[in-house]
C-alpha cells in the first residue's frame, strides 16, 4: 500500500515517490523518482510535501512507495 504524500514523516530521503512538477500541475504527471531533500518545513501539507529529487528536480508528492 502506497502513502499519500500529505505527512512528511512518511517520507524520508531515499525513498521512492511520485511527484507533480510546476509544470505538470495542470495535467496532473507523475514524475517517479528518489528523494533527495525534504523541501516543506511542516509536519504536512494538503498538496503534497514539497522535495527534491536525486536528478535535481522538485515537486509535491502525490504516492510514496514502500
Amino acid at each position: 500500500m502506497s502513502k499519500s504524500g500529505q505527512n512528511r514523516k512518511d517520507i524520508q530521503p531515499g525513498a521512492e515517490v511520485a511527484i507533480v512538477l510546476k509544470q505538470d500541475q495542470r495535467t496532473g504527471k507523475l514524475t517517479r523518482g528518489l528523494v533527495k531533500d525534504i523541501l516543506t518545513k511542516s509536519a504536512q501539507h494538503p498538496h503534497g510535501i514539497k522535495v527534491r529529487l536525486e536528478d535535481g528536480q522538485v515537486g509535491r508528492v502525490k504516492e510514496v512507495f514502500e
